[in-house]
């Protein structure tokens, strides 16, 4: 019996030491990932709106009070946008400032009832990123008007996890949908009226379409560009963002992924990684969106680095499609870095002005122009391949599967196999555990030598 007690004592010492630090880092990192704005409003009288134009059809790409994922709400927008034959928008419950996750800010153009008012219809296209359902009052209206635009005559797009938001409403009950393959096991169990395909990177069921893990959006919104445009628009999209998966689009069979001991580096870095690199994003005008979610959904979302944006003035940037963003520092107010990162293949011409504020500033931390030398590449590859050099290979190759992003062969990863501080922090723990462990065993547990019940009585 005794034998039990000690064994015990280890084990819960062990869980509490090293599950409970775990479990804090965790939280503080997905806190910090999917935090919200928290500034003072910056002065919003040039928010600028698209033209509208009543001949072309509309895309309302929708943002959540609370948290939206980046890379589902920035990329299909620019994709859209791209094509010049849509009126696209960013669309809230209200107008204002929305957060994407890993820290950066948006400006809704229009707010759901202002939509309604312009359009006197629905949207021909609804974008539905992942956007956490946090608090049921706040993410309600989301729903809501999902449901009131979900007639035939407009095409609902789900990307990657959004297909949880879309299952929320109703509408994928009966249904064929598709999700990342990180949450399909829980969305099983949480939706069992919905078909879930784990094999497809994306699947069309009438008028709503759902892709799997968020580069698998790319291939959805080049099959919905296709139906209503043709494929030489679909293909002309492709080409423009050097998208390297374009077969997927025509024919979107894959080998599903699942989770593996070696994605145990992802909650590595989320749990233990506590000495985060504090990196800077600069936001300039004409910043290319999916340049930004190159950003961060790689660094942020890896549980590694903590992703700061940074303008030279405290008023909005007006990225290349035209969104408006918000930065949370600017260059004479940031906090100490680590680098700088400026995205965008012309970055050092398109932001002249801003990176020459950040010199003559005094700034120290190091400028990383990600996409420099990264002509005709896709834009996550850089970022992926300076994740692996900041932290490990393992992390970055994680990185690339989290982003269901497939056509890594040519990539060059190169830096330590894996992360020592990740791994080194709860094996260090474990050991304190033991010795705090070992310590109350002989302190409390074990007969202490030369006691009553140990003496033999020798007459």
């Amino acid at each position: 019996m005794k034998t039990v007690l000690r064994i015990m004592i280890y084990f819960i010492v062990v869980v509490i030491v090293v599950g409970g630090a775990g479990t804090i880092g965790f939280i503080h990192t997905m806190n910090e990932v999917m935090s919200v704005y928290d500034k003072a409003d910056p002065a919003l009288s040039n928010v600028q709106v698209p033209k509208y134009d009543a001949n072309k059809p509309t895309v309302a790409v929708l943002l959540a009070n609370e948290s939206t994922e980046v890379f589902d709400f920035l990329v299909p927008y620019e994709m859209f946008a791209m094509t010049k034959a849509y009126n696209v928008y960013g669309v809230a419950p209200d107008r204002e400032i929305k957060s994407l996750t890993g820290g950066l800010d948006v400006v809704p153009h229009y707010s759901f009832d202002e939509m309604d008012a312009m359009l006197g219809k629905s949207p021909d296209i609804i974008v539905i990123p992942f956007m956490p359902i946090l608090d049921e009052n706040k993410y309600a209206p989301v729903r809501e008007w999902i449901r009131k635009h979900s007639g035939d005559k407009t095409t609902l797009l789900s990307i990657c996890n959004g297909a949880e938001n879309l299952a929320d409403t109703g509408l994928l009950d009966g249904k064929s949908a598709a999700t990342h393959w990180g949450d399909i096991d829980r969305l099983k169990k949480q939706y069992p009226k919905v078909q879930w395909v784990n094999d497809q990177r994306y699947v069309p069921q009438g008028h709503i379409v759902s892709s799997a893990g968020l580069t698998s959006g790319i291939d959805a919104t080049l099959y919905v560009i296709t139906k209503q445009l043709g494929e030489g628009a679909a293909k002309r999209v492709a080409e423009e963002m050097n998208d390297p998966s374009y077969d997927y689009a025509k024919n979107p069979r894959m080998e599903p992924f699942t989770a593996g001991l070696s994605d145990i580096t992802y909650i590595l870095n989320n749990a233990y990684q506590w000495n985060k690199v504090k990196a800077g994003v600069l936001l300039y005008n004409g910043v290319d969106e999916l340049d930004l979610s190159a950003a961060f959904d790689t660094y942020a979302a890896s549980g590694t680095t903590t992703m700061l944006t940074v303008s030279s003035a405290n008023e909005p940037i007006v990225t290349k499609h035209g969104l408006n963003l918000v930065a949370r520092y600017q260059i004479k107010n940031v906090p100490k870095l680590a680098k700088m990162i400026v995205v965008g293949s012309d970055a050092e011409t398109a932001a002249t002005q801003d990176i020459k504020q950040w010199k003559d500033d005094g700034n120290s931390a190091q400028l990383l122009f990600l996409h420099s030398e990264a002509a005709g590449r896709f834009a996550m590859d850089p970022a992926l391949e300076d994740l692996a050099r900041q932290e490990d290979i393992q992390t970055a190759k994680f990185a690339a599967k989290r982003l269901e992003y497939r056509a890594t062969d040519h990539l060059k990863l190169e830096g330590n196999s894996f992360s020592f501080e990740a791994l080194g922090l709860p094996v260090l723990l474990t050991v304190l555990s033991l010795l705090t462990a070992y310590f109350i065993d002989r302190r409390f547990i074990r007969k202490k030598k030369g006691s009553s019940t140990d003496i033999v009585d020798s007459r």
